[in-house]
C-alpha cells in the first residue's frame, strides 16, 4: 500500500497480493471479476482525487481458493 500511496494515483483498488499478481492466482474468474467490478465501480462512485480502496481478501485466502478451481 506505500508503493500506491507514494504514487499517488487518481483512484486505485489495492490488493494485497505479491508483485506480479494483480488479479489473485491464474484462472480465478470469481475473483477476477470481483476485482475489475470494485475498479469500474471506484471510477463512477468517487469523486475524490487520491482515493484508495483496499480490498478485503488477502493472498493466503487466494491461494487457498485457487487449489479448488
Amino acid at each position: 500500500m506505500d508503493v500506491t500511496k507514494h504514487i499517488r494515483p487518481p483512484r486505485a483498488v489495492f490488493v494485497p497480493f505479491m508483485m506480479g499478481h494483480l488479479f489473485g492466482v491464474p484462472f480465478h474468474k470469481k475473483l477476477q471479476r470481483c476485482i475489475i467490478l470494485e475498479a469500474l465501480d471506484l471510477l463512477v462512485a468517487t469523486d475524490e482525487s487520491g482515493f484508495i480502496k483496499e480490498l478485503a481478501v488477502t493472498w493466503a485466502e487466494v491461494r487457498r481458493q485457487g487449489k479448488d478451481i
